[in-house]
Parts: structure tokens; C-alpha cells; sequence
């Protein structure tokens, strides 16, 4: 079964998402061989290097108010906790560009170290507060997720995989792709949203006896 997750690094839901996912892999078992790449998405492309000040980013994107975003932070972290995954946003946190993060993504995808390297940029963000575009951060879960950190080094300032990532978000965007994580299964089946895991698991068994 191939799994395209859609999503971007600095996207809280995109955490949630991706765990109930794996957790319903994990019971639905041998029914389903999942091929899991993750594909790029940019929630906000123009972001600059130093980026933005979370509560006025969703202030200026949004219209929700400090009380609004609180609330909706903690919604964010209570499900996350759920999942065993520790979010430390607060308000003077910062959202940040992460298109190099998307770069060193695409570089993993071929090494077969994607989804460790997507854990370790969620954890690096959301739990250690770091930027995802930052260089040493990003060499740093590149090293976590198992590769060479002087590859990933190389990587980041060559540039290299620009060219590949603008495409494929392209792709996605063409394909209808406006909000994420959207989870496409077999290149035939969307699922919206960070749903819970028991909503993951429907659809899994669901698609699985269709053969």
C-alpha cells in the first residue's frame, strides 16, 4: 500500500497525523505493507530566514485572537500528549521557513531514512523549539535520523533538491492538495486532517479488503 503524506514540518497537525497513522499500521499488522514517502508541502513559502512570532503569524493569517490561539495550542498539545509526543509551543514561539527541511527530506527519501528524519525535524521544532531551517539544526536531526552529518551539511549548501521539492509541490498542489496532512493512499484514496488513530485504522482495513 503506497502512503503519500503530504505535510510540512512546522505544522502541528501534520505530528498528530502522522502518529495516529502509524499507530494504526501498527494494529492493523500484516494486513497492510506500507511504503510511507513523505511529500512536500510549504504552509507559509515566503516566510523569511529569521521567521515570525507564532501568535502574530496566526493573527495576521487567521484573525484568532492570543485567546483563541492559546486555546487552540493546547487542543494541539492535549492530542499530541495522547500520542506520546511532548509539544512545547507557547505564545512567543516562532513559525520558520522550511524549505531547506523539505530539501534534506527529499536527500533522505533516497537513502531510505525519510521517516526517521521526519520524526527527528518534529521533534527538533516542536519539542526542542529549535529552527527547522536552521543549518545545525537541521545537520543535527539528519544525525539523529541516521545519516552522515557531513552529507547533510553538503546538502543544505549546495542548494541541492531545490528544483525537485518546487516540483513536487507543485504536483500536489495541482492535484488539490490546499491544506495539510493529507494522507493519499494509493495514489486513489484521501484522508484529511490529523485524524485519530481509530479513524486511520477504518480506512487502512477498509482500502486493504478491496484488494
Amino acid at each position: 500500500m503506497q502512503i503519500d503524506f503530504v505535510s510540512d514540518v512546522s505544522c502541528p497537525w501534520c505530528v498528530i497525523g502522522l502518529l495516529g497513522l502509524e499507530q494504526a499500521l501498527d494494529a492493523v499488522g500484516d494486513l497492510v505493507e506500507a511504503d510511507i514517502r513523505f511529500q512536500p508541502f510549504e504552509l507559509n513559502p515566503t516566510m523569511p530566514a529569521e521567521g515570525q512570532d507564532i501568535g502574530e503569524h496566526i493573527r495576521e493569517k487567521y484573525g484568532a485572537t492570543p485567546e483563541q490561539s492559546a486555546a487552540n495550542r493546547n487542543v494541539i498539545r492535549d492530542r499530541a500528549a495522547e500520542l506520546g509526543f511532548s509539544m512545547t509551543m507557547r505564545e512567543g514561539s516562532r513559525i520558520y521557513n522550511t524549505f531547506d527541511a523539505h530539501r534534506l527530506l527529499h536527500w533522505a527519501g533516497i537513502t531510505g531514512h525519510q521517516r526517521a528524519l521526519k520524526h527527528a525535524l518534529f521533534a527538533a521544532y516542536f519539542t526542542d523549539g529549535r529552527d527547522p531551517g536552521d543549518v545545525d539544526v537541521l545537520v543535527g536531526a539528519a544525525k539523529r535520523a541516521g545519516l552522515d552529518g557531513v552529507a547533510a551539511r553538503d546538502v543544505i549548501a549546495s542548494g541541492r533538491y531545490a528544483d525537485e521539492v518546487r516540483a513536487e509541490e507543485r504536483y500536489w498542489i495541482s492535484e488539490g492538495v490546499s491544506a495539510v496532512p493529507a494522507v493519499i493512499i494509493n495514489s486513489k484514496y484521501l484522508i484529511s486532517g490529523g485524524q485519530p488513530a481509530a479513524a486511520f485504522e477504518r480506512a487502512l482495513r477498509s482500502i486493504a479488503a478491496e484488494g
